[in-house]
């Protein structure tokens, strides 16, 4: 914590001064604005703490009180400053747990009769679409939150484009077997829509590590939902050997498999987001 301090003042004898002045600061900065707003009681502080060699005469030197204040802001600034909103993050939460729970209610009941199967998949469906939706709240939110234009165009645009795949989903033509293609399609255009966002989010912050790491999970993400897609499509390996997988290891229990490894890459990269803001803020 202290090393900025040690660093510029390589010749101090006593470290206890330094502590006291954290323990002061500490006290006397509520929150983070107060160091810019409260000048004056930060010099007051350093004045009366700095040892000798660094005073002449009843005056302490002010480039060395100017020079302390900026590091003392640096130490001090990521202890007071407020955690950011956890909200597109805990939003994205909820979409992944209604995305699985409603997909276990959907294998539950889908056996009961015709025309509880048919509700059951509009749910199923409603759940991949909430899934895909709420994964872009906190990439947008975290990548966009100083830009308020950017960041309501980008959700706004997924959420409904969101709507309106449940809103087609409910369409009794949707669910025929031959439309399997189209709907793994559609799912996987709203997936795709998020390149737009994150190449914007790289151009933005090209030069902020955060940025790369969340791209890497992101890439990770749509890698695994990619191929869970393609499995489900395709219906690969069951097509190969038919009648081999019925019990284990077909295409839709390889596809869940996926989906969980994708929406757990983004919770990965929401963790990155929030450490990032938290520390930065805007």
């Amino acid at each position: 914590m202290h090393a900025d301090l040690l660093t510029s003042l390589p010749s101090l004898p006593d470290m206890s001064d330094i502590h006291k002045i954290c323990e002061e600061l500490k006290t006397s900065l509520p929150t983070k604005n107060m160091l810019h707003s409260s000048g004056w009681h930060v010099l007051e502080l350093l004045s009366n703490c700095l040892p000798e060699c660094f005073s002449s005469g009843n005056h302490t030197d002010a480039c060395v009180l100017r020079t302390m204040t900026g590091d003392l802001a640096n130490v001090i600034a990521p202890v007071t400053r407020r955690p950011i909103t956890r909200w597109p993050f805990f939003a994205y939460l909820g979409g992944a747990m209604f995305c699985l729970l409603a997909s276990s209610i959907c294998h539950l009941f889908y056996c009961h009769s015709e025309r509880l199967a048919y509700i059951m998949l509009r749910v199923d469906y409603a759940g991949i679409a909430a899934l895909i939706s709420t994964s872009f709240y906190p990439l947008v939110y975290y990548s966009f939150m100083c830009y308020p234009f950017f960041c309501n165009l980008y959700i706004g645009f997924i959420t409904v484009l969101a709507v309106m795949t449940v809103l087609f989903s409910l369409l009794p033509a949707f669910q025929k077997p031959e439309l399997r293609t189209i709907r793994a399609v559609l799912f996987s255009s709203m997936a795709l829509s998020g390149i737009l966002p994150i190449l914007h989010k790289n151009i933005l912050y090209w030069n902020k590590p955060a940025a790369v790491y969340t791209t890497g999970y992101e890439l990770l993400m749509g890698l695994f939902y990619g191929l869970g897609a393609l499995v489900y499509a395709t219906r690969i390996p069951e097509r190969w050997m038919p009648g081999k997988f019925d019990i284990a290891g077909h295409s839709h229990q390889l596809f869940h498999i996926l989906v969980v490894a994708g929406a757990y890459s983004h919770y990965r990269a929401g963790l990155v987001y929030l450490q990032w803001r938290d520390l930065e803020g805007c």
